[in-house]
């Protein structure tokens, strides 16, 4: 049996309190939401923290807020359950609810939360072992070794991005909150990632996520999001695409936008999905037409590696097929896009 090792609890009270003792105890603390993917990775010795702070008692961190004009603002601890039944993310941002409502199982997602699916660590079928399993192949580049089993000489980390909000998140141009000592600043999702598989974020490890920014959509908006995977639920995506459609009242689409994961260590955004799609009118033919061709648009830019369990070359084939079938259904309405 797996064992979490010693470690000291903090639980602050608010962000100052939790900003505080990250700024303390330096690279001896880690921050801790939901736990449900730091306490198993503290299991396998992935993580060392001396310290661990939790923010589960940071009660101002928990609400999910209609603003004015159609956004919303969800606070870092909400559950992903409770941002997956959401009315106001259901209405706001349908392909939010669908990603949330796909993570994992419903006890995970009863603990998991928001800002933790998109603080989510790069995950690599390498380095998600247990010490034992990892001393045994001489470790990895992400975690106490100098080889990478994924690339053949390679001298860069490509454990791979599998958070199944974070597209989601940029197709809707969202961004996010952080706290430090330095104070607060917003950072888009979409310009918060480095091609780095061991620290795949554009943030300090001691600042703090305390909120997400979703802006209104158009008046038109539709989205979902697909999720291939081996089993109905539990599982980290094989490959997920999340979708965006901006249809005018008329039903012709006046931008689009697809973002994949589960490939590399950040998030892909596919290229001319806009210009594709743009000025076809949903359920015409030229439209299927124009979802086809993004379908093989996503299929050569997105390239699956042998970074996470799965066959790569079935993984790209796969590629196409969900972006094609998770396209028809933000058209058509009909909600997510998954195994079962």
């Amino acid at each position: 049996m797996l064992r979490l090792p010693k470690f000291q609890m903090e639980e602050p009270s608010d962000v100052a309190g939790a900003v505080a003792l990250m700024t303390e105890h330096g690279e001896d603390a880690i921050v801790v939401a939901g736990g449900t993917d730091l306490y198993p990775n503290m299991k396998h010795g992935l993580f060392e923290p001396k310290v661990v702070v939790s923010l589960g008692r940071i009660d101002a961190m928990r609400n999910i807020e209609k603003l004015e004009g159609g956004g919303l603002r969800i606070g870092a601890m909400v559950t992903l359950a409770e941002m997956a039944a959401s009315e106001a993310v259901q209405e706001r941002a349908p392909a939010l609810a669908h990603a949330a409502s796909l993570v994992a199982g419903p006890q995970l997602r009863t603990m998991g939360t928001a800002g933790g699916n998109v603080m989510l660590d790069t995950r690599c079928q390498w380095y998600n072992q247990t010490y034992f399993w990892r001393k045994s192949l001489g470790y990895c580049l992400k975690k106490d070794g100098t080889v990478c089993h994924v690339v053949q000489g390679g001298r860069k980390c490509v454990a791979a991005a599998s958070n199944d909000t974070a597209p989601v998140l940029m197709s809707l141009n969202a961004s996010v909150t952080f706290a430090s000592s330095e104070g607060t600043r917003d950072v888009l999702v979409d310009e918060m990632w480095k091609a780095d598989g061991i620290w795949n974020k554009k943030a300090e490890r001691a600042e703090i996520l305390t909120s997400i920014h979703v802006p209104a959509q158009a008046a038109g908006h539709r989205g979902t999001y697909g999720k291939l995977r081996d089993r109905g639920s539990i599982d980290y995506p094989l490959f997920g695409c999340a979708v965006r459609l901006d249809v005018s009242d008329e039903g012709v689409v006046e931008d689009a936008d697809v973002v994949c994961v589960a490939l590399v260590a950040r998030p892909l955004r596919i290229k001319k999905v806009a210009d594709t799609l743009r000025g076809k009118k949903v359920g015409s033919e030229d439209f299927t037409a124009a979802v086809q061709e993004v379908a093989d648009l996503a299929h050569a830019q997105a390239k699956p590696m042998d970074n996470i369990p799965g066959e790569s070359i079935y993984r790209r084939q796969m590629v196409p097929v969900y972006v094609r079938r998770t396209l028809m259904a933000a058209a058509d309405g009909t909600g997510p896009v998954h195994h079962v």
